[in-house]
């Protein structure tokens, strides 16, 4: 838990390239800004919906699934899972490592950055 206090803090004060918030915030109005530069994929939706952000990746990309492809379930032909990377990973696991204090710190930061910019996440 120690561990998970420490690096909430450095979350809140910034990270040695700069603020996490501003990071995510700048991919994201870019995203807005240049839609045929920068494709904003969150993982919590990939998940959810894994076949049409499997082919707005491969759209983006310029290899867009053919026709039989589609019809053969290529784009959802498989469940996404990194469990190297995201622990269990299912969506709001996060909420089972932090105390409650932990949480509202989160999500009274998340409001004060996140509030007015219509990215939502969870």
């Amino acid at each position: 838990m120690h561990h998970l206090r420490r690096h909430l803090k450095s979350s809140v004060r910034g990270f040695q390239d700069g603020p996490y918030w501003d990071h995510i915030l700048g991919y994201w109005k870019a995203s807005l800004e240049t839609p045929e530069r920068i494709l904003f994929l969150k993982y919590e939706d990939l998940k959810r919906t894994p076949t049409s952000n499997v082919k707005r990746l491969a759209d983006f990309i310029g290899y867009p699934f053919l026709v039989n492809e589609e019809k053969a379930g290529v784009p959802g032909g498989g469940s996404l899972e990194n469990r190297l990377y995201y622990r269990k990973a299912k969506d709001g696991d996060w909420q089972n490592y932090f105390t409650d204090e932990m949480k509202e710190k989160i999500d009274k930061l998340m409001d004060e950055k996140l509030g007015d910019t219509g990215l939502v996440l969870k």
